[in-house]
């Protein structure tokens, strides 16, 4: 449901102990930053990474100014905050795309998701009107060739192979293909191994000198904690990598690479994915991060991604449907996709502020019941999806029948349809508008 789940309850639970008191004592403070310091080890975050961190939140912590202040313990949390985004780099890492074509190696260990990030990356490219290549520079893992194709194909890009033959010749022979097909970014897929070896290494390094990319990616399985970091620097140590794109940030991750990395190479983290499917990435914000981090949420990215999810026609749609308490099962159909479209149920609850707040189970959040919910819809007549109202007994257990479900589910989705339509009458301002609840 969040990012970093065990860390960011730990750390609220830390807060909720002096977030009620007015001044603190230095001996109150330095509890807290002791508490934190525990909370950091156990998100398996690198020790000498703690340790700065906690001095330097400690040295600004027990100031004079803070320690007489009567809203102490709210500037404590701001500057844990501050110090959170410092240490993940301060601001956002863009990518530096230069040359015709824009050359982008991704390298890594096997198993950390790189050629899936090829086609996320790809995608996201695409969306923001870039003609991508793929090239499958990995010839030794089984499938790598074939399951590059279907990450270019998915993110609707072009891809280059020329089977089991020299890496460093493919990648020249695919800046060839790329320019020839007009194409202004090119994303070289290279191998990885179950660990860093001198010969994988050097192989990147004829890569980069035969290819001289504007950019060179390392994907890092961000489960993997301190690993991660040991596997970033020694990349970085051989290949003076530019960015670092965790994977797999959507699974059960402790944090210890992402609050790591930065700290450790130097080199700034560019992306994160969230999730399996072909549009799961995100820029990687620190200051966003952060802020999920300390249970504050991230409404910057539910409002991009509502912006992305739903049309301007179809919100002044939903407008005058409100307005004219026209509100339909359709309407509610759509919602769902709209949903679907923004990452999911749990993805949008770990960007609002205060959701942990709720303690709602991951069990109440089950992607499934939509499925179910939309199956019951689309079993219903057009009369009975403009007026709901008709649908008795009778007529509920049809649509059960029909969609394969149970007259409890057409019940439970009657009632959180008005449920919906009613929290959307109180979310709609002066004229209809609809405004957002944050």
């Amino acid at each position: 449901m969040a990012f970093f789940k065990g860390l960011s309850e730990k750390l609220n639970h830390i807060f909720s102990k002096i977030v009620h008191k007015g001044r603190l004592s230095e001996l109150e403070i330095n509890t807290a930053l002791r508490e934190i310091r525990i909370a950091l080890l156990e998100a398996d975050v690198n020790f000498a990474v703690v340790k700065d961190f906690i001095n330097k939140v400690k040295q600004k912590a027990t100031g004079q100014e803070i320690l007489e202040s009567l809203s102490a313990s709210q500037q404590v949390i701001k500057i844990v905050n501050e110090e959170l985004i410092s240490l993940m780099g301060g601001t956002v890492a863009k990518l530096e795309l230069s040359g015709n074509p824009a050359v982008i190696m991704m390298c890594g260990l096997q198993g950390a998701g790189k050629t899936t990030m090829c086609g996320k990356l790809a995608h996201l490219l695409k969306k923001q009107g870039r003609n991508v290549m793929l090239a499958a520079c990995d010839v030794y893992r089984p499938a790598a060739i074939k399951q590059l194709q279907i990450v270019a194909q998915s993110a609707n890009a072009q891809s280059f192979e020329q089977g089991v033959s020299n890496p460093v010749k493919i990648a020249k022979n695919a800046i060839k293909e790329a320019t020839k097909k007009s194409c202004d970014v090119l994303i070289l897929d290279t191998a990885g191994r179950l660990h860093i070896n001198d010969e994988l290494m050097q192989e990147l390094e004829d890569i980069i000198k035969a290819t001289k990319p504007c950019e060179i990616l390392l994907t890092v399985d961000a489960m993997t904690g301190q690993d991660a970091v040991t596997v970033a620097s020694s990349f970085n140590q051989r290949l003076d990598i530019t960015g670092v794109i965790l994977t797999k940030l959507d699974g059960d991750t402790r944090g210890g690479a992402a609050l790591s990395v930065r700290a450790v190479t130097g080199k700034p983290i560019k992306f994160c994915g969230i999730g399996e499917r072909i549009g799961d990435i995100e820029p990687f914000y620190p200051d966003r991060m952060a802020s999920r981090i300390l249970g504050m949420g991230d409404v910057l990215t539910l409002i991009e991604k509502a912006q992305a999810a739903v049309s301007e026609e179809d919100l002044k749609k939903m407008e005058r449907r409100l307005a004219e308490n026209t509100f339909t099962l359709d309407d509610f159909l759509t919602q769902f996709d709209s949903i679907s479209k923004m990452g999911g149920l749990s993805q949008i609850l770990g960007m609002m502020p205060g959701a942990g707040r709720f303690n709602i189970k991951e069990s109440e959040l089950d992607e499934s019941r939509i499925k179910v919910f939309k199956a019951i819809i689309q079993s219903m007549t057009p009369q009975e999806r403009a007026n709901p109202a008709i649908i008795k007994a009778s007529r509920r257990k049809r649509i059960a029948s029909g969609s394969g479900t149970s007259i409890q589910q057409v019940n439970q989705l009657l009632k959180q349809y008005e449920q919906t339509k009613e929290l959307m009458r109180k979310f709609k301002g002066k004229g209809g508008k609809i405004r957002l609840p944050f």
